[in-house]
């Protein structure tokens, strides 16, 4: 079993000029992020704008950066959709494509009840097999928040192993799962927490200064890992200027991880004054010069 911890950066998907996953792009992005902080990476999560990738292309990504990254590294794929069956077919069809875990989000819009979220866990668990499955938790973004008393039940799962935290005021420690910050504002908080790590954003533009804080927080230096912590607030903090991929794939074109900040709709690039912001943060942390175009 791949080790679910560490700086897991939830990469953007870079799209080409007609539109397309630009596969290029993403290997290497995903070798710079591994070369860069990230234990692993995440594909086809809300961060690479899984809604509006076929699931065709959700394979087809996984299988290009599963190939330029060996099995050395770990690899996650998101597969939760707010469709049980088609949840589970994707499941399956990462699981053969190499998938170390996969990510599977609360079913959103449909809005389950406790016994509906059970039952959706179970099945696309199953449909895993031997591969480890990771709660994901946004009620911001689902509606539908997964409380501690549930996630214990959905830990008695065998192959549900932990859960990405994106409710920032829940993520003490559940037995059973490990815990896994969901935000990058609460990296350090989760790790304080006992939680095994993150799936992150902000470590496309500063993987090294959060895989420190996590050496950091593993090393009993609380000291190091806080002012780690806050030096790079400013970015977390640019990187949240508007809704998440906007602002990282901005940065990350500016920084030429990717080629271009190119969305899909109903995603929009980032507008002259949200690009403002986030070149005054990369500036002032020296990633950027003044000049820089």
């Amino acid at each position: 079993m791949a080790e679910i911890g560490g700086v897991l950066t939830a990469m953007v998907t870079p799209f080409a000029e007609d539109g397309s996953v630009d596969e290029a792009a993403a290997r290497k992005l995903a070798r710079h992020l591994v070369e860069n902080g990230s234990h692993g990476v995440v594909v086809a999560g809300t961060t690479g704008e899984s809604p509006t990738l076929s699931d065709s292309e959700d394979v087809a990504l996984l299988r290009a950066v599963r190939d330029e990254l060996g099995y050395g590294v770990t690899v996650i794929c998101g597969t939760g959709t707010n469709d049980t069956r088609h949840s589970e077919q994707l499941t399956a069809a990462a699981v053969e494509a190499g998938a170390d875990a996969v990510l599977v989000v609360t079913p959103y819009y449909n809005k389950p009840n406790r016994a509906g979220i059970l039952a959706h866990y179970e099945a696309v668990a199953a449909a895993a097999g031997q591969t480890p499955v990771i709660v994901y938790n946004i009620p911001s973004r689902v509606v539908v928040n997964i409380g501690p008393e549930l996630l214990a039940e959905l830990a008695e799962i065998d192959n549900v192993v932990a859960v990405k935290q994106a409710n920032n005021d829940e993520i003490d420690r559940v037995e059973g799962l490990r815990v896994l910050a969901g935000n990058d504002d609460i990296f350090l908080r989760c790790l304080r927490s006992g939680g095994a790590g993150g799936i992150l954003v902000a470590s496309h533009v500063v993987g090294n200064e959060m895989r420190a804080i996590f050496d950091a927080v593993k090393a009993g230096e609380p000291g190091r890992a806080a002012q780690l912590d806050a030096d790079i607030r400013p970015i977390f903090e640019a990187l949240a200027v508007t809704t998440n991929p906007i602002p990282v794939k901005a940065a990350a074109e500016m920084l030429g991880l990717i080629p271009s900040d190119r969305m899909r709709l109903p995603m929009v690039a980032a507008d002259d004054e949200q690009r403002a912001v986030v070149r005054a943060a990369l500036e002032a942390h020296g990633l950027l010069t003044a000049s820089a175009t």
